[in-house]
């Protein structure tokens, strides 16, 4: 089992988030749909350009608490090393 740290923007890239999940689908398919409330909800963070699996937990745990402590340039660096247009990315379960 792979743990995904995720980097989701909204439509106009001005708000990031960045968590961490088992099941990429199933939780780009909460956050699509809002079904919970909180930040991603509230100021419609639903787009996906940004993932990193990790094998265990804690690492995925501890890559999340870093990247959540970068400047923002530092983070739009990071995402436009591998999906410079800010695609919204595809993704699948990971088994």
């Amino acid at each position: 089992m792979e743990y995904c740290v995720c980097i989701l923007t909204n439509q106009y890239r001005v708000s990031l988030y960045i968590g961490v999940t088992r099941d990429l689908a199933k939780r780009m398919y909460e956050h699509k749909n809002g079904i919970y409330e909180g930040f991603t909800k509230k100021y419609d963070v639903h787009r996906l350009v940004y993932y990193e699996t990790y094998k265990y937990v804690f690492d995925a745990l501890d890559r999340e608490n870093k990247l959540k402590h970068w400047k923002r340039e530092w983070k739009v660096a990071l995402i436009e090393t591998v999906n410079p247009e800010w695609e919204e990315l595809r993704y699948i379960s990971i088994p």
